[in-house]
């Protein structure tokens, strides 16, 4: 029954994830169609098994009662032999008590050493059966009674982001999080790659201002980062949330989202670094929408000249419901 409930669980967790609306937290809305699948295929693999535990309990609620009718029979049986047995001469139970002894004796100390040898199996296999469903229930418990928070600065500062390698191969380490430049290339091989950016970029090099919205945030900065040069001079505009750092001075920022490639597990911040007018004052996660002309800087903590948006315009906004962006195409 335990594997019903684990099987149950985690259908209904995807279903309350979804019921909720927090699964956009964990994935690429993409990609939903999975999660459903999964609540689907888990909700049917617990019925099944439900029922074939039930089944096998009422098979053994059924030889349970025909054993015990059996004993009934058996102990009816015993008891009319039982006055003939008593008739028989004593003779016959003359035996050697001494065998009798040792052979009792000798099955008893075997039947002992049986009994501790599978005694110590019997914990080691239960122990691990109870670290196994345990494992298989802290994501249950987890994902039901604990809430899911949106990510916001306080995840940069806790994880310690200093953005000390703008240009670090991501193929070295694949499962890092990205940060400034979103990067689907480990996605495609290099061929295919070089023609979705090819074809991506065709969507917005004639762009003389450029707004990028949630559905196409992380297609047009990972354009901008891939042909920087190509939009020199050209407005862009986006909204996102204030993150200072202590890499930053004067009236610099950076101007974040927290983006999914597909899940959490590929997810980053990406954003630009932002110049605001003198003497701006801007908090960590205030929500800004920001537009201005894209201009070459050098970044020391990068060592390196990086895109920069001077800005001519910002505005404070409100947080957005959906604080995420994802990589829908």
């Amino acid at each position: 029954m335990i594997r019903f409930f684990i099987l149950f669980g985690f259908s209904f967790m995807f279903f309350m994830l979804h019921y909720t609306g927090d699964i956009n937290k964990y994935i690429n809305m993409k990609y939903a169609y999975l999660s459903i699948s999964a609540v689907v295929i888990l909700g049917l693999l617990s019925i099944f098994e439900f029922v074939r535990v039930s089944r096998l309990q009422i098979a053994e609620e059924k030889k349970q009662a025909a054993a015990a009718g059996s004993n009934e029979d058996d102990e009816a049986s015993r008891h009319g032999e039982q006055t003939s047995h008593e008739h028989r001469t004593h003779k016959g139970h003359v035996h050697d008590h001494h065998a009798h002894d040792d052979h009792t004796h000798l099955h008893a100390h075997a039947h002992e050493h049986h009994h501790d040898h599978g005694h110590s199996h019997g914990n080691d296999t239960k122990l691990k059966r109870f670290f196994s469903y345990l494992i298989l229930f802290v994501p249950i418990i987890t994902g039901l009674f604990l809430p899911a928070h949106a990510l916001d600065s306080s995840f940069v500062k806790a994880k310690g982001f200093s953005f000390p390698s703008f240009e670090e191969n991501i193929e070295k380490n694949p499962g890092a999080h990205q940060f400034l430049k979103p990067d689907s290339s480990v996605f495609y091989r290099k061929e295919d790659y070089t023609q979705v950016k090819n074809k991506e970029l065709a969507q917005f090099i004639n762009r003389q201002a450029i707004t990028l919205t949630d559905a196409d945030y992380l297609k047009g900065m990972e354009v901008i980062y891939n042909s920087p040069d190509a939009f020199m001079g050209k407005t862009i505009g986006f909204d996102g949330f204030a993150y200072k750092g202590q890499q930053v001075d004067g009236n610099h920022y950076f101007v974040f989202r927290f983006g999914f490639i597909h899940c959490v597990a590929d997810s980053g911040v990406f954003g630009m670094l932002v110049e605001f007018p003198k003497n701006t004052q801007i908090k960590d996660d205030d929500w800004v929408h920001v537009s201005g002309k894209l201009t070459w800087e050098l970044y020391q903590p990068f060592k390196q000249t990086i895109p920069v948006l001077k800005v001519n315009d910002w505005k404070p906004i409100e947080a957005p419901k959906d604080p995420y962006v994802y990589r829908t195409t």
